[in-house]
Order: structure tokens, then sequence, then C-alpha cells
């Protein structure tokens, strides 16, 4: 059920082609086993977190109904926006790696 509303979610975003939202992609969503709500995920390379939230969030509505018309569940659940920890735990580590690499690279003589 996650995968499928993963999958209407991000081709429904790439039919809206909101301006807003040039780099953002669903990574995973998680569904309540009781229908009630869908945490959705996403990796931006865009815009700040605030403006993307709010863009999502201003086309929660729309990404329902495509849920509710596509997978024809009994419930359709309500999705929150949150940006994937998994993702900004790896750029996290990736940049403490490339400045741990910067203060270990020996002096170069000046010429």
């Amino acid at each position: 059920m996650s995968e499928l509303c993963r999958e209407i979610i991000a081709d429904e975003l790439e039919r809206i082609g909101d301006d807003r939202l040039p780099l953002v992609t669903v990574t995973h969503v998680e569904i309540d086993p009781d229908l009630r709500h869908g945490r959705v995920f996403y990796s931006s390379l865009g815009p700040g977190e605030e403006l993307v939230v709010e863009v999502l969030g201003e086309h929660r509505a729309h990404l329902q109904g495509a849920i509710a018309r596509q997978a024809r569940l009994k419930r359709t659940p309500e999705l929150v926006f949150r940006l994937d920890p998994v993702i900004v735990t790896s750029a996290r580590i990736e940049e403490l790696l490339r400045h741990e690499a910067a203060a270990n690279e020996p002096e170069q003589p000046e010429q």
C-alpha cells in the first residue's frame, strides 16, 4: 500500500509541475494500518525545507484525491510531508567527511 501511494504521489507531483518543486523526490511513504494517516518522506535539492513543505501542503488535497481515485481505498489517509531523515543524515555525514579530509591534508609548501 505504501509503495502504491508513493508512486501515485510522485506521478501526481510530476503532472502538477509546480515550479516551486523543481527537485523534489518522494523517497518513501508510511501509511498507518488504519489508513488514517500517511507520512510522505521526500528529498529536495531545491528551495528551503519550509517552502517545500508549504507547497506540498497546498497540493495535499489534490494528492489525497488522486490516492482515493487510483488506489480505491475505503479510507484515504491524511498526508503529512516530512524531509527524509536518511537524506539529511547522509548529507551531514558527507559534510563531516569532507571537513575531516580537508583538515588532514598536508600543507603544501609555498614556492
